[in-house]
């Protein structure tokens, strides 16, 4: 809603504080997925960037390490070594792709599924009953906002990737 058809400055003042606490809860929120994920990384005995391939595998079933190097954004090097990890870990299989034998295919394992599963799976359950006490138009609203919220990110990770020093990491 505009200044002018909020019916003016107090109106507006409203709504800055309400915009204030929307992005206050979006902060809340993320920190909040990124301390269950770390959570779920330790039950597993995985790192975060193994956790992210996990996801990765759990949802398209099978890819070759280039889909997870584009996903992850890790050279081919990073790729082997945490493809290698995972592996010795008994969270992912490696075979030739039957289409390409020069290929390899990379699935996770059931056991891995089954326990990303059982700690994921409590959140879904959840999200779905909450998600269900909204109108189809309330649904459309969020989703365009979380889609909107996600193509922000995506660019602004360009536009950070390019600043000075962005390639170094800091310890």
């Amino acid at each position: 809603m505009s200044r002018e058809k909020s019916g003016g400055s107090g109106a507006a003042r409203q709504d800055s504080a309400l915009r204030a606490e929307l992005g206050g809860e979006i902060q809340a929120g993320q920190a909040a997925v990124d301390a269950f994920d770390e959570a779920v990384a330790l039950c597993l005995g995985v790192n975060r960037t193994d956790l992210r391939c996990l996801e990765i595998l759990a949802r398209e079933g099978s890819v070759t390490p280039s889909v997870l190097g584009a996903g992850l954004g890790l050279t081919t090097g990073s790729v082997t070594a945490m493809l290698d990890r995972l592996e010795r870990a008994g969270h992912l299989t490696r075979s030739p792709d039957p289409g390409d034998r020069r290929k390899v295919v990379v699935r996770a394992t059931p056991e891995v599924l089954a326990r990303v599963a059982e700690l994921y799976g409590p959140i879904v359950e959840r999200g779905g009953r909450m998600i269900a006490g909204y109108s189809d138009e309330e649904v459309r609203v969020v989703l365009g906002f979380l889609r909107g919220s996600r193509a922000l990110y995506e660019a602004e990770i360009e536009r950070v990737r390019g600043l000075p020093g962005a390639g170094r990491r800091r310890v």
